[in-house]
C-alpha cells in the first residue's frame, strides 16, 4: 500500500487502486483522503512554542506512520497480518532523513512486524517561528496517558525528586479529563500539553495499531525541544513511565505474540529512538525510571502515598476501555497486571469493572482468553523456568545484559500468580 502524505499544498496524484493520499496537519478534503494531525500545529503555535526544525519533521513523520498503521488493513494482506508499506512523507529536511531511513525502517518493522519502505519529500512543515516565543522554564517532560504507570511517575519526579515537569499527553476519547485532573493537582499543578493527532482514515480502520505510541515520544521530543533549558544550549530528559513488565511485553504463550499491544517502551525500541535523536542533533535523553520495576512495586514505592490512594482508581489501564464505555473489562492483560498490582500493593482496588469475578469458570471469566493465557503463562513459567516462557523477547541480542530484565519478569509474573490464585483462576 502506498501512502504519501503531505500538506494540503502539496501536488498530489490521483490515487491509484489501493493507494492513499493524506493531509499532514489538516482536515479531508474528499472522501478517499486521509488527513491527520489537524489540530497538533494550531496547539502547538497558539502556546507560542518553538520546537527544533527537526522536531517538527519528527512529528510529521510520526503522523503519517500512525495513518499507515490506521489505514492499512492487516487481514487484506496474503498472510492475514504483514503489510507491506510504501509511505513517503513530507519534511522540511528529507537529505537528512534519507540519511536515516534505514534506522527508521528498524524501529518500524520492530513496533509493527511489517515490511515498510520510506521516501523522504521537500515541502514539509515548518512553520514561521512565533515573535514572541514562550519559553516554558521546566526542567523536563513527562509523558502522561492517563494511565496508572505516568501518574506514578510524575508524582515521583515531584515529590521524590523535586523535578518541575512539563507534562505533555496524546489525547484519547475517555482520558483527556482525567489529564487534565492529574497534571492539575500533582504537586501545586503542571504546565500540560494534551494533543490528539486526529487521524482521519477513510474505510474500516486496523485495529491493532501497533506503531500508535510512537507519536506520543514525538510529541514529547517536540515539547522538549521547545523548554528555556534546550534553547540555552541544555539536554532535556524526557520521562517514559512504564514498568518493567509491561514495557519488554513478553509473550503469555507461544501462540500469542503481542500482537494488540505496542512495543514503544520496549528499551531496545528506546535504544533505536535515542540513536535517531542523537543523529538529529536533538539534545532530548529518554528515561524510563521503572524499568526494572513491576507495577506493583511502582504502586508501593510511590512517593505519595495518600496522593495515590485517592486517584489511583482513576487511572486507566485497559486495552477495551473505549469499547466497555470506557470502564475496565477487568480480564484484558493489562487489566490483569492492574488488578495483580493492586494487590501486590494491598490498597483496595476501587476500579469499576465490567467482569469482577474471575473464579466462574465461562468464557467471560476464568475461560476468557486473556486470563487462561495469563493462567498458562504462570504454569509455564513455573515448570520450565523465565528464560524458555519469555524466549526471544528477553534476550542479550536485543538487551545486553538480560538478567535485570528477567528478574524484573520473574517478579511481575510472581504478581499475577499471586493475584490469580486469590482470585480462584485455576
Amino acid at each position: 500500500m502506498r501512502i504519501v502524505c503531505a500538506p494540503e499544498n502539496h501536488k498530489f496524484a490521483a490515487p491509484a487502486g489501493g493507494d492513499l493520499n493524506v493531509i499532514l496537519y489538516g482536515r479531508v478534503s474528499r472522501p478517499d483522503t486521509a488527513a491527520v494531525g489537524a489540530t497538533a500545529r494550531h496547539i502547538i503555535q497558539h502556546r507560542k512554542l518553538e520546537p527544533a526544525a527537526r522536531a517538527w519533521d519528527l512529528l510529521s513523520i510520526a503522523l503519517s506512520v500512525v495513518v499507515a498503521d490506521t489505514a492499512a488493513r492487516r487481514d487484506e494482506s496474503p498472510d492475514g497480518w504483514t503489510r507491506q508499506l510504501d509511505l513517503h512523507v513530507a519534511v522540511g529536511d528529507p537529505d537528512f532523513w534519507t540519511a536515516q531511513r534505514d534506522l527508521l525502517i528498524r524501529q518500524l518493522e520492530f513496533l509493527t512486524t511489517d515490511i515498510w519502505s520510506i521516501t523522504f519529500m521537500d515541502g514539509g512543515v515548518q512553520p514561521v517561528p512565533p515573535k514572541a516565543p514562550a519559553r516554558p522554564e521546566q526542567d523536563c517532560i513527562v509523558l502522561l496517558s492517563g494511565g496508572l504507570d505516568s501518574l506514578v511517575g510524575a508524582i515521583d519526579l515531584v515529590k521524590a525528586h523535586g523535578k518541575d515537569p512539563y507534562a505533555v499527553s496524546q489525547v484519547s476519547k475517555g482520558d483527556k479529563q482525567k489529564q487534565s485532573l492529574f497534571a492539575s493537582s500533582i504537586g501545586d499543578g503542571l504546565a500540560h500539553l494534551q494533543l490528539n493527532h486526529n487521524a482521519n482514515c477513510p474505510g474500516q480502520n486496523e485495529r491493532s495499531q501497533r506503531a500508535r505510541s510512537i507519536v506520543f515520544l514525538a510529541y514529547g521530543v517536540l515539547a522538549a525541544t521547545a523548554l528555556k533549558h534546550y534553547h540555552d544550549g541544555g539536554r532535556v530528559t524526557l520521562y517514559v513511565c512504564e514498568n518493567g513488565l509491561i514495557s519488554i511485553n513478553p509473550p503469555l504463550t507461544g501462540a500469542r505474540l503481542g500482537s494488540l499491544s505496542t512495543r514503544t517502551t520496549h528499551p531496545y525500541y528506546i535504544r533505536l529512538f535515542q540513536e535517531l535523536l542523537g543523529a538529529a542533533g536533538l539534545r532530548v535523553t529518554l528515561e524510563n525510571p521503572y524499568q526494572f520495576a513491576t507495577k506493583g512495586e511502582m504502586l508501593s514505592a510511590c512517593a505519595d502515598q495518600p496522593f495515590l490512594q485517592e486517584y489511583a482508581h482513576a487511572g486507566t489501564s485497559c486495552s477495551r476501555y473505549a469499547r466497555n464505555g470506557f470502564k475496565h473489562c477487568g480480564l484484558c492483560i493489562p487489566c490483569l497486571i492492574r488488578r495483580a498490582a493492586f494487590h501486590a500493593w494491598g490498597v483496595q482496588d476501587r476500579t469499576p469493572y465490567v467482569f469482577v469475578d474471575l473464579s466462574r469458570n465461562d468464557t467471560n471469566h476464568a475461560r476468557y482468553d486473556d486470563v487462561r493465557s495469563a493462567a498458562m503463562a504462570v504454569t509455564s513459567a513455573e515448570a520450565e523456568g523465565i528464560s524458555i516462557w519469555a524466549g526471544p523477547a528477553i534476550s542479550t541480542a536485543l538487551l545486553g545484559d538480560a538478567l535485570p530484565y528477567r528478574d524484573v519478569a520473574v517478579r511481575g509474573l510472581n504478581e499475577l500468580a499471586a493475584f490469580l490464585k486469590v482470585a480462584g483462576v485455576k
